[in-house]
């Protein structure tokens, strides 16, 4: 352990948004066993310093329900299967917690499949938090037409986290234009929610960003791939990006 991790944490309940793409490393599909093995053990440093933490999974490495709209699925039915892919996401990001770095882990789904997971229940989840539990978040909100950011925002609420973050692959914050793109981009270091939906910086779909905006949740953007980087974050060190309220845009 470091001698930056012996600090107190900065906040006792995080949520972790992990993008699917994240977890199919380099194989651009399906999930690669050395990346989500990595993502798991940057979870491990941040479980070991005392801090609660719910996790919500994407499925975008299997299966996105907007693509297959395109092609002409019906659009509800393209977002159902897509919330099953969530639920093999959160699945194998599980077994790697527990097999290889012994965390206990619960992984709830807004959608009953009973033998593999729990139904998501609030008060159950917080209860698993407060006895120390990783908290899986699987298939989002359940409804059709809404995405797994949104169901990270609203997770973040329900289960009063204090920070919500949005860790991305290999993206280091929010910048002002696509940096793949335009290399020359500026990145934004601190930025409000208004500015976020003006400006429409990609940070998260505008319900999402809506919701933690109502409720007060700052949301943290950063590059999940950048090791220690999480844990960094959590001991209150200034990585990637912060949407926050006028009253926090000075804050430490």
């Amino acid at each position: 352990m470091t001698t930056a991790s012996r600090a107190a944490p900065r906040y006792k309940r995080i949520l972790l948004k992990l993008s699917g793409e994240s977890l199919q490393g380099d194989r651009g599909f399906g999930v690669d066993p050395s990346a989500v093995e990595f993502m798991a053990g940057e979870i491990k440093s941040v479980q070991d310093l005392g801090v609660e933490m719910g996790i919500v999974v994407g499925g975008g490495n299997i299966w996105r329900g907007t693509l297959a709209e395109h092609d002409g699925m019906d659009r509800a039915t393209a977002d159902y299967a897509g919330m099953l892919a969530t639920i093999i996401s959160a699945l194998a990001l599980q077994d790697t917690l527990e097999r290889k770095f012994g965390l206990v882990t619960r992984t709830q789904s807004a959608i009953n499949v009973s033998q593999v997971a729990e139904p998501y229940i609030r008060r159950r989840a917080i209860r698993h938090l407060e006895k120390r539990r990783v908290v899986l978040f699987a298939a989002g909100t359940g409804n059709p037409f809404v995405t797994t950011d949104t169901g990270a925002a609203l997770r973040a609420v329900e289960i009063g986290a204090d920070v919500l973050l949005m860790a991305k692959n290999n993206v280091d914050g929010v910048y002002e234009d696509d940096p793949q793109k335009n290399p020359s981009a500026r990145k934004i270091d601190r930025l409000t929610y208004f500015e976020a939906l003006q400006k429409r910086l990609g940070v998260m779909d505008t319900t999402a960003l809506t919701l933690c905006m109502d409720n007060d949740v700052p949301i943290v953007v950063f590059d999940l791939f950048d090791a220690g980087s999480l844990e960094r974050i959590v001991l209150g060190e200034t990585l990637g990006s912060m949407v926050c309220g006028e009253g926090e845009q000075g804050a430490a």
